[in-house]
């Protein structure tokens, strides 16, 4: 029903049409026709526009089951990954178009990348921001791991989306307030930990541009806002320092990735031994 605002605005709007009209009896009166002394049949009053309200169309009806459905799937502990997958898929499937998606999205992209499905993570994320452009865990990492996937035909395209979200994760996080519940260190634990994601994301990608004294200070900045920082940040701060001609700096950060247990533990040795021995026989330029 329309609101009493409604029907007056509505009443006003017709009787201004009447009056520009020359009244109801302006378009009601035939015509004479054209030399034949005919009448023309009375033309029939014009359509009239739906009526203007002001009443608050009714929000669609909940759909109890999607809720449902959404709520078991968020429920499920980070670690159950096969299971956030197969409810995750399942969701998305049954509810194409759910305001939820972005949700959904957002928890399926770590969970496939926890099980090596990266072309599905990729998309996974592609589509969480897709959907929610400002959602800092997602740009946090597909700022990280884009540079890492970058030597490829799209090598260009993918640095330049690296460095566009991991730059927004940092503007983001700089404009955050602490939200309830939480301590101001685990807040700022939280948040470093994503600072630390997106340093890195540069980090790599000014390395795969050479621009070596910029890759040094993001992989700096990366390795120091976590207690424990990942040994790949160690390792790329290394090849950094390397190709900057900092060998000294080089066989620290090459140290320090060889003492975590990890796949390029060797590597990380090697090139702490290599860089001792650069140091001692190359000129190496004054730190910044």
């Amino acid at each position: 029903m329309q609101s009493k605002i409604g029907k007056t605005f509505w009443l006003a709007l017709l009787a201004l049409l009447l009056v520009g009209a020359g009244g109801s009896a302006a378009w009601a009166t035939p015509a004479q026709g054209y030399g034949q002394g005919q009448q023309n049949p009375p033309k029939p009053p014009p359509p009239q526009p739906a009526p203007i309200t002001l009443d608050t169309p009714s929000a669609p009806a909940p759909n109890l089951e999607e809720d449902a459905a959404l709520k078991t799937f968020t429920e499920l502990k980070r670690e159950d990954v096969a299971r956030q997958i197969e409810l995750g898929e399942e969701f998305l499937k049954k509810y194409p178009g759910s305001r939820y998606n972005a949700v959904v999205y957002a928890r399926l992209a770590p969970a496939y990348l926890a099980v090596a499905q990266e072309d599905k993570m990729f998309a996974a994320g592609e589509k969480a921001l897709e959907l929610n452009p400002d959602n800092v865990d997602i740009l946090a990492l597909m700022g990280m791991l884009l540079p890492r996937r970058a030597g490829t035909l799209d090598a260009d395209q993918k640095l330049q989306k690296a460095e566009k979200y991991s730059k927004r994760t940092i503007e983001l996080l700089a404009a955050m307030q602490k939200p309830d519940g939480l301590t101001e260190e685990e807040f700022n634990a939280a948040k470093n930990q994503k600072l630390s994601m997106a340093h890195s994301g540069l980090g790599l990608t000014y390395l795969q541009r050479q621009r070596y004294g910029d890759s040094v200070a993001e992989l700096e900045q990366a390795t120091k806002l976590v207690k424990e920082a990942e040994p790949t940040d160690f390792y790329l701060l290394g090849v950094a320092y390397q190709k900057a001609q900092r060998f000294s700096d080089a066989a620290t950060a090459f140290g320090k990735c060889g003492e975590a247990q990890w796949g390029w533990q060797d590597r990380c040795k090697k090139g702490a031994e290599d860089s001792k021995k650069l140091a001692a026989t190359q000129p190496q330029p004054p730190k910044p």
